[in-house]
């Protein structure tokens, strides 16, 4: 006796169909196209993710830069004498009391500047 495929290829289908639903034209309502953009869509989604990490590090680096200005730092030497200075603050903290607690930024600038 054979199996059909009737149920589990409409669930298939479906699934792929519901992933892709706001898809613009065919791609979002014909199986065969749809599935090929779910696809694409999936590795878009994929270095998106990894792209999101570079991106936020790029500002984390820009709000340093900017906020060390008043200073007459440069972010490059700011990092290199914050490492001599053995101040183990990541970019991302940095960034964040740069600019919601200024009073605190510049005791560590302070104190990278005495190095």
């Amino acid at each position: 006796m054979r199996v059909k495929t009737g149920f589990t290829r409409k669930r298939r289908h479906q699934k792929v169909l519901e992933r892709t639903k706001g898809f613009r034209m065919t791609k979002g309502r014909l199986y065969r196209v749809s599935k090929e953009a779910d696809l694409h869509a999936g590795q878009y989604a994929f270095a998106g993710r990894k792209k999101r990490k570079r991106d936020l590090r790029r500002l984390w680096i820009m709000r340093l830069n900017a906020a060390l200005k008043p200073y007459d730092l440069t972010y490059s030497a700011f990092i290199h004498s914050q490492k001599e200075a053995k101040i183990e603050l990541n970019r991302k903290i940095l960034a964040d009391l740069a600019v919601n607690q200024p009073p605190v930024f510049e005791k560590i600038v302070k104190i990278c500047q005495k190095k």
